[in-house]
C-alpha cells in the first residue's frame, strides 16, 4: 500500500487517474500548463520521459510537495516517427489508416519526483491491428472523437476490442500509464 497522504498526480488524462484509482493509490491532480517540445536527436523513450519531467517539474516547483509528483507522457511511434495527437477529424482518419494492419510502440515516460530524488523510465508495449476497413475507422473516429488520445485510439474503447490483433508489453500502459510498475516505484520511494 502507498502511504496514506497520496501523491500528486501532475496529468489531467481520465485514464490516468481511472488507473490510479483502480489500483487503489491517492492521490490529488495538480495540473499546470507544459510545454513539450523536446531536444532534437533523443530517442523515443528519453523523448517520452523528457515531456514527463517536464510537467514534474513544472508543477513540483510552483507548490511545496511533502508527497511524491508523478507525471507522464505517452507517445505512438510507427515505424521511425512519432504520432501524435490527431488534430481533426481527417487527421484522425490518416492516423488510424496508417495504423491499420501494422505493429506500433506505445512509448510512456514516466517520472516521479520526491524533494531532491527522482525516478524516471519508460515502458514499452507493441500493438498489432488488424487490417480496418475505412468504415470501422470512419465509425470509430465519429463515434468517439478520440481527438485528445496519442495515435488517435484508446485501447479500452471499441477499436481496441474489435481492431487489436495483440498486445506485447503492459496493456495498462496503452492507456496511458504502466501502473503496476509506478506501484512498485512509489513503493521504492
Amino acid at each position: 500500500m502507498i502511504q496514506s497522504e497520496g501523491i500528486i498526480l501532475a496529468s489531467q488524462s481520465p485514464r490516468r487517474k481511472q488507473l490510479l484509482e483502480w489500483s487503489e493509490v491517492p492521490f490529488t491532480v495538480v495540473v499546470q500548463s507544459t510545454d513539450e517540445s523536446y531536444p532534437a536527436g533523443l530517442s523515443f523513450e528519453d523523448t517520452a520521459i523528457h515531456i514527463a519531467r517536464n510537467k514534474a517539474l513544472t508543477v513540483q516547483k510552483d507548490h511545496s510537495f511533502t508527497i511524491p509528483v508523478l507525471a507522464a507522457d505517452t507517445i505512438v511511434v510507427l515505424e521511425d516517427s512519432v504520432i501524435g495527437k490527431p488534430s481533426d477529424r481527417e487527421d484522425a482518419i490518416a492516423i488510424l489508416s496508417a495504423l491499420s494492419g501494422k505493429i506500433h510502440r506505445v512509448i510512456t515516460g514516466v517520472v516521479i519526483l520526491l524533494n531532491e530524488k527522482e525516478v524516471a523510465f519508460a515502458d514499452t508495449t507493441e500493438v498489432s491491428f488488424h487490417q480496418l476497413t475505412k468504415e470501422e475507422i470512419v465509425f470509430y473516429v465519429d463515434k468517439y472523437q478520440p481527438f485528445d488520445k496519442a495515435g488517435a485510439y484508446a485501447i479500452q474503447e471499441w477499436i481496441g476490442v474489435v481492431g487489436i490483433q495483440s498486445v506485447s508489453g503492459d496493456f495498462y500502459n496503452v492507456m496511458g500509464l504502466p501502473v503496476s510498475r509506478v506501484v512498485q516505484a512509489l513503493k521504492q520511494l
